[in-house]
């Protein structure tokens, strides 16, 4: 690559597409929309589950995207959605019940700000000092137990947001089954994108068994054919709660472990050294981050989606993350779309968050597996065992004034386990 602010993009019409060449534009412009396609179920996903607007987690995922494109040099092919890894620490901060607007958004979006400005630092240290000192803090056996224990807090939230009633507690089931069946019965393109098509599947059951049959309370259309077709989404403003944000900052370990695999897969997908840019795409990825939550956005997270349709196409030009950006722009500005989104059904969203957070302890374990953690040496044990408890059975310490929730003590609790227990146990 050269040395200049951004590469040259070569022109290349076949074959494996590296992120410094791009296809004819029709093909860029088409690709950028599946994209847009592969991100667009989790990233909406995520901030109703928060009581966030989706409309401006959306349009933050595209300013945010371009902005990690312009601080990597458009180096490192990425698209940057709402992460899951907040939800967690966004509810206990805020006390969110699971429906509607989160009448505590200032508070998380307070802790989601420090949370990038932490992911940020970190980037800025490492651009300097490398990445080693990350994988000795948090190797796979921390990394894997952090994130699995994200999915396991969130159970019980997933469980009761998915059975109010019987007919509720059945449709997720179908919910389940058709996301389910998506993944296992599907190939291509749409088995990865599982999640959205499994979705769209159970809110058309859903709207059948409803307003068809009369089963249970029927998807009411009317905000959708009120709402303008464009306009200016819901925006929030931050409060800075000390305690909200010692809650929350903590998930920029996750954003690091996230964002540091991504790179080394597409380093490995392309053949590029991608390293020197790791610092730099953590310091995108906390400053899209800060720049979401200042105005009520989730925080961002580069998406593993994106990368399977990287591996699937063996296009990785960054100019297409360009194309998406800007697609998810303008959706953001369409109150259309967010009343769209709105009408989600919820026993419908609650069986894809049975899914999604079983989806994301799994990718714990994931973790531990693809870097062969070996489970006979203790202190691999214990710091593992002792941190999903935590984590699962939402243990909280108080000090003082403030209490630490399962997250956040399960998180540094990996953390310095794993430093104290610097023995090989036996």
């Amino acid at each position: 690559m050269s040395g200049s602010l951004f590469p040259t993009w070569q022109l290349k019409r076949e074959g494996i597409v590296a992120p410094d060449e791009r296809l004819p534009w029709p093909q860029t412009v088409a690709l950028g929309l599946q994209h847009v396609v592969a991100m667009f179920g989790a990233t909406v996903l995520a901030p109703l589950l928060m009581g966030f607007d989706p409309n401006v987690a959306i349009l933050m995922s595209g300013i945010g995207t371009l902005l990690f494109f312009f601080v990597v040099g458009g180096r490192v092919p990425s698209y940057l959605g709402s992460s899951f890894a907040f939800i967690g620490v966004v509810i206990a901060a805020t006390g969110y019940a699971g429906s509607g607007p989160n009448a505590g958004i200032g508070v998380a979006l307070g802790g989601i700000i420090a949370c990038g400005a932490l992911y940020t630092l970190i980037g800025a240290i490492v651009m300097s000092a490398g990445t080693g000192w990350i994988e000795r803090f948090m190797p796979p056996v921390v990394t894997g137990a952090v994130v699995a224990v994200i999915g396991l807090n969130l159970a019980p939230i997933a469980v009761k947001g998915a059975s109010a009633t019987p007919f509720d507690a059945w449709m997720a089931v179908v919910t389940v089954l058709c996301v389910g069946g998506v993944a296992v019965f599907t190939r291509g393109l749409l088995q990865k994108l599982l999640i959205l098509a499994g979705l769209v599947l159970a809110y058309l059951i859903y709207a059948v068994l409803t307003n068809g049959m009369g089963l249970g309370k029927p998807v009411d259309f009317s905000g959708v054919a009120a709402a303008a077709w464009f306009g200016l989404p819901r925006f929030a403003a931050p409060v800075f709660e000390a305690k909200a944000m010692l809650l929350i900052a903590p998930v920029a370990i996750v954003l690091v472990a996230e964002n540091l695999g991504h790179v080394k897969a597409v380093s490995a997908m392309t053949g590029r050294n991608l390293d020197p840019y790791m610092g730099r795409a953590f310091v995108g990825d906390g400053l899209a981050t800060m720049l979401s939550g200042g105005v009520g956005g989730t925080g961002v997270t580069t998406y593993a989606e994106n990368i399977g349709v990287m591996a699937v196409t063996r296009v990785y030009s960054t100019l297409i993350f360009v194309v998406a950006a800007a697609v998810a722009i303008v959706l953001g500005f369409s109150p259309k779309f967010g009343a769209l989104i709105a009408t989600i059904p919820g026993p419908v969203l609650g069986g894809v968050s049975i899914v999604v957070f079983g989806l994301i302890a799994v990718a714990g374990a994931k973790i531990w597996v693809d870097n062969k953690v070996d489970f006979t040496d203790n202190r691999n044990l214990i710091v593992a065992a002792v941190t999903l408890v935590l984590g699962a059975g939402d243990f909280t310490l108080k000090i003082g004034g403030f209490a630490l929730g399962g997250i956040g003590t399960a998180t540094f609790g990996a953390i310095l386990l794993y430093a104290l227990l610097g023995g090989k146990g036996r």
